[in-house]
């Protein structure tokens, strides 16, 4: 526990000091690029080495401060920070992947980191600013190419944007892989917080989305859904605001003007103009106010009456020749409500309209005569388009300050649900799936594999874990102590069937060995069997098992055989023979009582056993008995057996002969291949000849 610890605290210090480094070479290549007056920007260096060295996390906090930081002095690099992380993000899953060291890896990331500089950044750069600002080596590039061919303004900027871009990940790209390939693998091995996670093994299959995705979903939806509520109360706060400030300033412009004009004196303009005493000296006074206030578009005085406007002042611009003194203007259709008020001379709200003239917002203040009579209307026009340009700002602003914290809570908190949730729960998923329990061996290396997750999460899942590592313990030592109960079980079995087995030949009055030598054989013949590749789906370990402790069984009927046959030293009458045969069967039914008797799933031992003993002196030739059957017929088991009892017999003394020599016993097994035995399995113990004289040695000292 202090260990992880102390890695963990070793790793985030190694961790924020590849931060600083990152940061730090970030500025000094972008104030390089600006000392030497480059039409580069050299900005992402850091980031990308930083991505490439130590992932996602690491990658995206450089690009995130370093625009926050940069958007101290300049505004607009707010703009462009989810692009910065997203190059971050980029540069992270290729460094992890090895693409900084293979040529056409650096390729496709300087066309990748390109296109999300050049394209991303050309976007949002038009949206702002329309095309009139960004980088001027862009801007020059731009009019380069309107000047030469590109009759699209906004393809000359992309186009330009670009190249541009194009040219500085070109320069970066290179630059990040160089200095990588110049670290040693020990830097590598320190800042490899891809693996800030508890080991997971091998992926995990899960039925729908892995915890991990529908967190990222989660963290998605919601991120997304507050970006875009906030924008949006943002906006629509703004607008309204920048509506309200347009209004409060018409207000203001359009009193100003009717405080300059001469109520007494406006049916002498109309009707004789310019040669009216004090009118040029007006005019002036309202191309002053014309001229003050960039979002003007028109200023103007109207007399309302009911046949049209009756122009008062109707000013110059660039565009358009104003009207003169006593001309009749119609009235608008935006102006349709208001127009009885106008004619009484009242107060009207500002008129906001979209029509000939373009967006406008139109101001209209009374002007009275010395009577308190409104004689006519200052009037002025303002632009609206301004205002569009700030809501593209302000949305461009919000917009991207809010891309960056969605990328950097994103990113963050996949990784920490992914090192806090999904991969501990993944480990021990694995660590269950994956365990052992066919040994002690394995039982304990499954076990310590488990334990040495050490997962600390402080949680539900750090509780999940530990009462999962109890309880497996638990699990393994009562497995542990329940083999060796087995174990014990199966030995004292093994044990009670050669004692039984003794009884049953110590009335034979003979060696006494020939139960031992034939499992002893049979276990021969089966191991030759399978080197030589016969049998492959029948002769399994637990097959091979059976037959060699069942073996000592074959002859357990003999015990229903009088003395008088069993120990008969001349040679048999053909009743005696016929009654010593029926041991097959009596031996056989024995067993199947058993069977009959014992409550196990797995009965295969005790099937073996009957087989051997119901079938051990068929032949292959089909002239055996107790049931005549023939080549593949007769049981596997038996067939082997057959093989082993009748060597055995050949080359002990039994009451009635002496023990043939080995050389001739084999030589009788070699005959009756084909005839007596199955001539594989004769084969197979034949080819055994020097584990089989072991036996047959061992068994004489």
């Amino acid at each position: 526990m202090a260990s992880l610890k102390k890695e963990n605290r070793s790793r985030l210090l190694i961790a924020m000091l590849l931060c600083a480094c990152g940061f730090i070479v970030n500025i000094v290549f972008s104030r390089l690029a600006r000392i030497l007056n480059l039409p580069l920007y050299l900005d992402s260096i850091g980031t990308m080495i930083t991505a490439a060295l130590g992932g996602y996390i690491p990658g995206i906090i450089i690009g995130f401060i370093n625009n926050i930081i940069n958007g101290v002095s300049d505004g607009t690099s707010y703009f462009y920070g989810s692009l910065s992380m997203l190059t971050a993000v980029i540069s992270a899953w290729m460094g992890k992947r090895g693409w900084f060291r293979k040529p056409k890896g650096i390729i496709a990331l300087i066309l990748s980191t390109a296109f999300i500089g050049g394209v991303g950044g050309s976007l949002v750069s038009w949206f702002i600013y329309g095309g009139n600002s960004g980088p001027i080596a862009s801007l020059s590039l731009a009019k380069y190419l309107l000047e030469h061919g590109v009759s699209d303004m906004f393809l000359a900027h992309l186009s330009a944007d670009v190249l541009v871009d194009l040219l500085d990940k070109t320069i970066t790209v290179c630059a990040s892989a160089a200095i990588l390939s110049l670290l040693p693998q020990t830097i590598y091995d320190a800042t490899d917080f891809f693996h800030w996670r508890v080991i997971q093994e091998k992926k995990i299959k899960v039925r729908s989305l892995t915890v991990g995705a529908k967190i990222m979903s989660l963290i998605t939806v919601a991120v997304f859904a507050i970006t875009v509520s906030i924008t949006l109360v943002t906006y629509n706060q703004f607008h309204d605001a920048a509506i309200d400030s347009q209004m409060t300033v018409g207000k203001s412009i359009a009193q100003i003007i009717a405080s300059q004009i001469d109520g007494n004196m406006v049916n002498d303009y109309i009707a004789k103009g310019e040669t009216v005493e004090g009118y040029k000296q007006t005019e002036d006074k309202l191309h002053v106010i014309f001229e003050s206030y960039s979002d003007i578009q028109y200023v103007y005085a109207y007399q309302i009456k009911e046949d049209g406007c009756h122009v008062v002042f109707d000013l110059d611009t660039a565009e358009q020749e104003g009207g003169h003194p006593g001309d009749i203007v119609e009235f608008d259709e935006s102006f349709a409500p208001y127009l009885s008020s106008l004619i009484k001379g009242e107060y009207i709200d500002p008129v906001i309209s979209d029509d000939t003239y373009g967006w406008l917002m139109t101001m209209y203040y009374p002007v009275f005569d010395d009577n308190g009579v409104c004689q006519c209307y200052a009037a002025v026009d303002l632009s609206m388009p301004r205002i569009t340009a700030s809501e593209h700002i302000l949305l461009a602003r919000t917009f991207s300050l809010f891309l960056c914290f969605f990328v950097f809570l994103l990113v963050t908190g996949v990784f920490l649900a992914q090192r806090t949730i999904s991969f501990p729960i993944n480990s021990i998923s694995y660590a269950a799936q994956a365990f052992d329990y066919n040994s002690d061996q394995s039982r304990q290396q499954s076990l310590e594999r488990l334990e040495k997750l050490a997962i600390r999460t402080g949680d539900e899942i750090e509780s999940l874990y530990e009462s999962f590592v109890k309880t497996t313990q638990q699990t393994v030592h009562y497995i542990n102590e329940t083999t060796k109960k087995s174990e014990e079980i199966a030995n004292l079995q093994n044990a009670l069937i050669m004692i039984l087995a003794d009884v049953v030949e110590s009335r034979d009055q003979c060696t006494g060995n020939h139960i031992r030598n034939t499992a002893a054989y049979t276990r021969i013949i089966m191991s030759q069997m399978k080197k030589e590749g016969l049998h492959k789906d029948e002769l399994t370990d637990e097959f091979m098992l059976d037959v060699f402790n069942s073996a000592p069984l074959h002859d357990i009927g003999k015990i229903h055989v009088p003395d008088s046959i069993l120990n008969k030293p001349g040679r048999l009458t053909e009743e005696e023979f016929e009654e010593m045969k029926l041991h097959t069967v009596v031996g056989s039914q024995i067993i199947r009582n058993v069977i009959e008797t014992v409550d196990a799933k797995d009965k295969s031992y005790l099937q073996e056993a009957e087989r051997l003993a119901h079938y051990h002196h068929e032949r292959w030739d089909g002239k055996g008995y107790p049931s005549g059957l023939k080549g593949e017929e007769i049981p596997l088991s038996a067939r082997i057996m057959a093989v082993a009892d009748v060597f055995d017999a050949l080359v002990s003394k039994r009451s009635y002969k002496d023990g043939f020599p080995f050389e001739k016993a084999m030589d009788i097994i070699r005959e009756g291949a084909g005839s007596h035995f199955d001539p594989q399995i004769a084969n197979a113990f034949i080819h055994a000849e020097k584990e089989v004289r072991e036996v047959t040695q061992s068994q004489k000292k």
